[in-house]
């Protein structure tokens, strides 16, 4: 009879251990990478961005950490995800209203922003160009200060930009008319 209760209570303690791991690991906010979200109303036109922001950590990144020339998911764990209410113009070209990856391929001189059908990724591993809804091309930039955390803002006139370490670049976003 001792022996049982023993046991019942053994029992009832990993079961609180367990439980209380699993929930530590559905906590996004205690990732090294914490999740991130902005969100901008322009008029009538809704922008969102959702993202896991990694940090530099004294590591070189560009063409190091994330290579030049390979899809990158645009920050950390599951794919970068941008969705519109609307219909846009993104550097010149449409992009129907929908949830979309934000994936970046980026380069010293030119980085190409992808926005793919398959929001719901976790980082590049599956990523297939047949689903891209658009690509545009930009120029990355210096940024002014050093960006430890990975930082993406979408600003009052629907300028989008992602900053990391010592590199930022940025597009426009406009509704469709």
């Amino acid at each position: 009879m001792r022996f049982n209760k023993i046991m019942m209570a053994l029992t009832m303690v990993l079961a609180i251990f367990a439980s209380t791991a699993l929930q530590a690991q559905d906590n996004k906010a205690q990732r090294p990478s914490p999740p991130k979200t902005v969100a901008r109303q322009l008029d009538s036109l809704s922008i969102n961005v959702v993202y896991n922001a990694p940090s530099v950590k004294g590591r070189s990144i560009w063409g190091a950490l994330v290579p030049y020339g390979k899809v990158w998911r645009t920050g950390a764990n599951e794919a970068t995800t941008f969705e519109v209410n609307k219909s846009v113009i993104i550097e010149g070209q449409k992009l129907a209203a929908g949830k979309y990856s934000l994936f970046t391929i980026p380069g010293e001189k030119e980085w190409t922003v992808i926005f793919n059908k398959e929001a719901s990724q976790w980082g590049a591993y599956s990523y297939k160009k047949e689903m891209d809804a658009l690509r545009v091309s930009v120029k990355p930039g210096k940024s002014k200060l050093f960006v430890e955390q990975l930082a993406i803002d979408v600003s009052e006139k629907g300028e989008v930009s992602v900053a990391w370490e010592n590199v930022q670049i940025s597009f426009e976003v406009k509704e469709a008319k």
